[in-house]
């Protein structure tokens, strides 16, 4: 590849890189909430519940892939987004609540 398509390629892509949400979520929530989440790397949160730890977000690319279990070596990974706050809800459970309510309106739409 030449150094003008090189270029070129680039120019394509950066429209793309710039439309994707932000990469730094918010910091964790007041300390009277109940979850909360730490960067303990510069790819990766550890999200709790009081003491417990509730799993792990990584940051990898453009995409955070979360991973559910108290220790990272054995956690399971179990969604990838490109929205921090789905990925916290997909630790907290509150994903699947999420998720029904979509799939009652699509039944009601029918």
């Amino acid at each position: 590849m030449t150094l003008i398509e090189e270029t070129a390629l680039r120019s394509e892509m950066l429209p793309t890189l710039q439309a994707l949400p932000p990469r730094r979520p918010l910091s964790s929530p007041a300390d009277s909430a109940r979850v909360r989440w730490e960067r303990t790397g510069p790819e990766r949160y550890v999200v709790r519940d009081g003491a417990d730890v509730l799993g792990y977000i990584d940051i990898v690319g453009a995409v955070f892939v979360v991973m559910a279990g108290a220790r990272y070596d054995r956690a399971t990974e179990v969604m990838q987004t490109l929205v921090f706050d789905n990925a916290i809800a997909a630790l907290t459970g509150e994903a699947d609540a999420v998720s029904r309510r979509r799939f009652r309106r699509r039944d009601r739409a029918s």
